[in-house]
């Protein structure tokens, strides 16, 4: 019996913590190619660029799914250096060895997240390997 005087206030704050999540709609993310790197897409390998793309969109949904709920992100991958080469460069230059060949890798990224309330917050990110 004790056991279920433990779960009952569990349960109902778990069932509206469920609620108010199913209230707020889920963030969008709108990630796009800027120019130049649009050029160097071929070069990189169009599976490992879409890799990137995908992994961002779910890094940046699921930080405004917890900071910002119903938020939209706008944003504009405009440099993306892998740290190993992809499987693209690999096949174009042969003397590429996939594990051992090191580089300076990162990303860059420009846009906007447009808040519930319409407010606007820009962003400007990049990180590159030191």
């Amino acid at each position: 019996m004790r056991k279920l005087a433990f779960f009952a206030p569990l349960a109902a704050t778990l069932a509206a913590a469920a609620i108010a999540q199913a209230q707020a709609p889920a963030p969008t993310v709108n990630v796009t190619i800027g120019p130049e790197l649009r050029r160097e897409v071929e070069k990189l390998g169009d599976r490992d660029v879409s890799q990137q793309i995908a992994g961002l969109q779910s890094e940046v949904g699921k930080a405004l799914a917890q900071r910002y709920p119903g938020a939209t992100a706008n944003l504009v991958l405009v440099d993306l250096k892998p740290n190993r080469p992809t499987i693209e460069q690999v096949r174009r230059t042969p003397g590429l060895d996939p594990i051992r060949s090191v580089s300076i890798g990162g990303a860059a990224i420009k846009g906007e997240i447009v808040l519930a309330d319409g407010q606007t917050r820009p962003v400007d990110y990049s990180y590159f390997t030191p």
